[in-house]
């Protein structure tokens, strides 16, 4: 099981490392989770340069209570080792987690797993978490490996685009249906995904949706996500944090029915009674278990602003 903390990650804002106006932008926004991309959302001219602009955007600006990530490069690329050591080396402990892309094995888990224990005992720092992408065909027949790789491990991510270039089905309009296909072509690993996920005491988030104009297809997604298990979702672009708050949340309906059904089973559990309607519902001891698992996350759902 994973031993890390269970941060809210309902809104996941990917943000170009290399660009400062909209890491500046990102410390103002109601979201949940800040992910600065060294890997698809810098140019390999910039990587270098763009370790820099985290480090003193991390030191210098107010985050709040935002979970603040780093996607480092693949693991087999030049820039990824320096990624971990120049980035969370000099970030005095700022940071979050690392989220490792294109995870194909358990040894890709390891390798970024060791560099930061002998960061953490090097410097003092505090214990990093792991964040995993699945995003190719090998990653998904090996997540089991690959989720138990490290105790660190607080979320693994489906990565939609690199998913179907991987399968050869490319898609530019990444992480759309496919209208030509009847339901879901990638419930498969959603699924899985989350069920790696949740045995490991983890969280699965869905990856990214292009189209950052279209309210009802993004809120249709994450609602999609939600029901398989997901806690949250990507986001590209500040139109889609919103929407992703609202999918991940539970309604004030949701709540109200919670305390309702937990009431009711306190009651009849006073008067010496197993289970008990209410509003139609059979309420026994999982209903009780489910009303207190959405009350429990009913209250963690804080604004993202808020100081820690």
């Amino acid at each position: 099981m994973s031993a890390q903390p269970r941060r809210p990650r309902r809104s996941c804002l990917a943000v170009p490392a290399s660009n400062e106006r909209m890491i500046a932008k990102a410390s103002t926004l109601p979201v949940d989770q800040v992910f600065f991309d060294l890997e698809d959302a810098t140019a390999p001219a910039e990587k270098v340069g763009a370790r820099e602009k985290i480090v003193f955007a991390v030191k210098t600006l107010d985050f709040g209570a935002r979970t603040l990530v780093v996607r480092i490069n693949d693991v087999r690329t030049k820039w990824a080792y320096r990624d971990v050591i120049d980035v969370f080396g000099e970030s005095e402990g700022r940071l979050h987690c690392v989220m490792v892309p294109k995870v194909e094995e358990a040894a890709d888990v390891h390798f970024v797993d060791t560099l930061l224990s002998g960061l953490e005992l090097d410097l003092g720092l505090p214990p990093i978490g792991l964040e995993i992408l699945i995003e190719t065909a090998r990653g998904a027949v090996n997540i089991r490996e690959i989720a138990l790789a490290s105790s660190r491990i607080e979320a693994i991510i489906f990565g939609p685009g690199d998913y179907a270039l991987d399968l050869g089905v490319p898609r530019f309009r990444i992480g759309t249906p496919d209208p030509d296909y009847p339901g879901d072509q990638w419930h498969w690993v959603r699924s899985e995904v989350v069920n790696h996920a949740r045995a490991i005491g983890a969280q699965a988030i869905d990856g990214p949706c292009v189209d950052f104009t279209d309210e009802d297809g993004y809120r249709t997604l994450a609602r999609r996500a939600r029901a398989l298990g997901f806690a949250g979702k990507w986001c590209i672009h500040p139109n889609q944090i919103g929407w992703a708050n609202a999918s991940f949340s539970h309604s004030e309906s949701e709540v109200e029915l919670a305390q309702g059904l937990l009431e009711a089973y306190q009651s009849a559990q006073a008067e010496g009674r197993g289970a008990v309607v209410f509003e139609g519902i059979m309420v026994d001891d999982a209903t009780r278990k489910m009303a207190e698992l959405v009350l429990e996350r009913a209250a963690s759902e804080q604004p993202a602003h808020l100081d820690r």
